[in-house]
C-alpha cells in the first residue's frame, strides 16, 4: 500500500496539525494529529469507518514524550460503547472503564494492553505518514465536480475504476455525495465515498 511507503520521503517542515489515513482490515482509518513540540505532547483521532456495517470508531489519543497517557473510545452504531483509559507517567493504568447497554465493567489485561499496542502502532502510522507527505483530503462530488470542504472545486487524479465509482455513486444519489482521498508523491488514493457529509465534523486542531 503507498500510503505506507511514503515514509522513505521527507519534507524539511512539517506541520504540526496534519491529517492523512490508510486502507485497514474491511474499512478505513482517518487520521488527524496535532504536534505541540513545546510541551512535548501529541494528540491523534482516529475514525474507523467500516466497508460494512455502521459501527464507525472514533478513538483519541493523548501522548506524553511518546508515551499514551489517555485513551477514549467511542464505537458508534446499532452497539455503541464507550472505552476511556488513563495511564501515569509509567505506563500503570490509572483508570479505566467500558460502558456498553448502560453497563459499566472494566477491561482484561489483556484487553489494556491490546489497546496500548494499538495507541503504539498509531503513533508510528501517523508519523510515518507525515513525514511522507501523505495528506487526507475531505469534500463533496455534486453535478460531476468534487468541491472540497471550503466549496471550492478541486481536481484530484483518480484512477479510471475509482472515477467511475464515484459516478456511478452519484447517479444513485439524491444529494451530493461525500468524498474522502489521499493525495502523496505517489499518487491519489481513493478512501471513501458515502452519502454523508464529512466536512459537518472535520475536527480543526482546537479540537485536538
Amino acid at each position: 500500500m503507498f500510503v505506507l511507503a511514503a515514509c522513505a520521503h521527507h519534507q524539511e517542515k512539517t506541520p504540526s496539525f496534519t491529517a492523512s489515513g490508510y486502507i485497514a482490515d474491511r474499512g478505513v482509518i482517518r487520521l488527524w494529529r496535532n504536534d505541540n513540540a513545546a510541551q512535548q505532547s501529541v494528540a491523534i483521532l482516529s475514525v474507523y469507518s467500516p466497508y460494512e456495517g455502521d459501527n464507525t470508531t472514533l478513538t483519541r489519543y493523548q501522548f506524553q514524550d511518546n508515551k499514551v497517557r489517555q485513551i477514549t473510545r467511542n464505537q458508534l452504531g446499532s452497539h455503541p460503547q464507550t472505552v476511556q483509559i488513563r495511564f501515569d507517567d509509567q505506563g500503570n493504568v490509572i483508570f479505566m472503564q467500558r460502558q456498553q447497554n448502560q453497563i459499566r465493567e472494566k477491561l482484561s489485561d489483556d484487553q489494556l494492553a491490546i489497546y496500548q499496542f494499538e495507541a503504539g502502532q498509531v503513533l508510528q502510522d501517523s508519523q510515518s505518514l507525515r513525514v511522507g507527505d501523505v495528506q487526507l483530503k475531505q469534500g463533496s462530488w455534486r453535478d460531476g465536480e468534487l468541491y472540497n470542504c471550503s466549496g471550492k472545486a478541486v481536481s484530484a487524479h483518480f484512477d479510471r475504476r475509482s472515477a467511475a465509482w464515484i459516478v456511478a455513486r452519484a447517479k444513485r444519489s439524491t444529494r451530493p455525495l461525500g468524498v474522502a482521498w489521499l493525495d502523496a508523491p505517489e499518487g491519489t488514493q481513493l478512501l471513501l465515498v458515502a452519502n454523508e457529509s464529512f466536512c459537518h465534523w472535520q475536527p480543526t486542531r482546537n479540537d485536538l
